[in-house]
């Protein structure tokens, strides 16, 4: 039995060492990971003051630009808009005075034809046959 408990002592002591073996790799592969993350992390922080942050801010020079502009010519349109209508709406007032006013003066004329028509088929109709 002797042979028998110094071959399983010697297998318990292998799994043993075996398994110190596998933590310390564990370990390892932590602090590795640890590492790497920082150093990927360092490397985006770097990365975003050098690129991202100079072109968000021209990013956003330029909408306040755009946003500056779609303000004037918001107003510019409304300025026309308002001119527009103000315009049509003279031009409809003067249409209707000089609808008026040719209404006026045809109307003394169409009635000077008429009196003459009138007379004219008076003076026609009146004659001795």
């Amino acid at each position: 039995m002797e042979g028998n408990l110094g071959t399983t002592n010697l297998l318990l002591g292998i799994m043993a060492a075996v398994t110190v073996l596998e933590a310390l790799l564990l370990i390892g592969a932590g602090v590795a990971g640890f590492l790497i993350y920082r150093r990927v992390m360092t490397l985006i922080g770097e990365l975003e003051m050098r690129q991202i942050a100079p072109a968000m801010s021209r990013v956003n020079a330029i909408l306040d630009d755009v946003k500056q502009v779609s303000t004037k010519v918001k107003d510019e349109a409304e300025r026309v808009d308002t001119a527009l209508r103000s315009t049509m709406e003279r031009v409809d007032d003067t249409a209707d005075r000089v609808r008026s006013s040719v209404k006026a003066q045809t109307g003394r004329l169409v009635g000077i034809l008429r009196g003459a028509r009138v007379a004219i088929e008076t003076m026609l109709s009146a004659r001795p046959v």
